[in-house]
C-alpha cells in the first residue's frame, strides 16, 4: 500500500531506537523524510546511518525547552518543510505512588508531558495550514496506561491519560488546519524497554511467560508492526482520523 508519504518530511522524538526507530524506518521505507530527535549523540548518528540520506538527527533533550525549535530547524534546513511527527518520550522509572518523590514527579512531568506537549505545539506552528485538505498530522506514543493501570509505574499511569485527553482537544483545535491528531496505545512491544521491565523482575522468562499468557495473540509485539501502524496513521491513507486512540496491543486491554 502506497501511504502516499513521498517527499514529506516527519520529526520523530525518541526516534534513536524502540517504537520511534520503527516508526521512522516504516515512513523512510515509503518514500518520507524523518528528523531523528534522542538525547545520546551516539544512538542519534547510529539511527541515521541506519536510515541513510533520508534521515537527519538531533541530539536533545525533550524536557530542553529549546528543543522543540531546533528539530524543526533542522527539518527545515535539511528538507525545506515540516509535514508532521511523531511524539515519543522514554518511560519514566518505575515506582509507587507513596515512594515516589515530588524530584521525580517533576523530572517526569517535564520529559513525559511538558516537553511533548512544546513539540506538538512547534509542529502545529510548523505545518503548513491547509483548511480544504490536508496539511499534516502528528501522533503521540502513549501507553496502555492512558486507559488502565499499570503496576509499578505510578508517573506514567498519572501523566499519560492527560496527555490522551489532549490528543483529542488539539484534533478540535487544529482540525480545521487540515491537521490531524491522533493516539498510539502500544502494549508489550518487544523494545529494550519492555525487556529492562521483565529483567526487573528476576526472571525475565518468567515475567514474559506470565506476560503473554494475557495476550490473546499469545505474544509480545515486534516493533516493526507498531512501525507500520504509526506511519499509517501520519500518513494521508489515513486523511479521514483524528482524535483518536490506536491499540496496537495484541488485543491486551480489557477496556472498550
Amino acid at each position: 500500500m502506497d501511504l502516499g508519504v513521498t517527499g514529506r518530511v516527519y520529526v520523530i522524538t525518541g526516534g534513536s531506537r524502540g517504537l520511534g526507530f520503527a516508526a521512522a524506518r516504516a515512513l523512510v521505507d515509503d518514500g518520507a523524510s524523518v528528523v531523528v530527535v534522542s538525547r545520546s549523540e551516539q544512538a542519534v548518528d547510529a539511527a541515521v546511518a541506519r536510515l541513510g540520506d533520508a534521515a537527519a538527527g538531533l541530539a536533545a533533550d525533550l524536557a530542553d525547552p529549546r528543543t522543540p525549535a531546533n528539530a524543526i530547524e533542522v527539518a527545515t534546513a535539511r528538507f525545506g518543510q515540516v509535514d508532521g511527527g511523531l511524539i515519543s518520550v522514554g518511560g519514566p522509572p518505575g515506582g509507587s505512588v507513596l515512594t515516589t518523590t515530588d524530584q521525580q514527579w517533576q523530572a517526569a512531568f517535564d520529559s513525559v508531558f511538558l516537553g511533548s506537549v512544546r513539540m506538538a505545539r512547534a509542529l502545529c506552528e510548523a505545518i503548513a495550514p491547509e483548511p480544504t485538505g490536508w496539511a499534516g498530522s502528528l501522533a503521540w506514543v502513549l501507553s496502555s496506561s492512558a486507559l488502565e493501570v499499570l503496576p509499578g509505574l505510578t508517573t506514567s499511569n498519572g501523566l499519560r491519560p492527560g496527555l490522551a485527553m489532549l490528543v483529542k482537544d488539539l484534533a478540535d483545535e487544529v482540525g480545521p488546519l487540515g491537521i490531524r491528531v491522533n493516539g498510539l496505545l502500544p502494549g508489550r512491544i518487544a523494545t529494550d524497554r519492555i525487556m529492562e521491565l521483565d529483567r526487573a523482575t528476576g526472571d525475565e522468562a518468567a515475567s514474559r511467560a506470565r506476560t503473554e499468557a494475557g495476550i490473546p495473540l499469545g505474544r509480545y509485539g515486534r516493533p516493526e508492526e507498531f512501525g507500520r501502524v504509526a506511519a499509517f496513521l501520519m500518513s494521508p491513507a489515513a486523511s479521514y482520523l483524528t482524535g483518536g486512540l490506536i491499540r496496537v496491543d495484541g488485543g491486551s486491554m480489557r477496556s472498550l
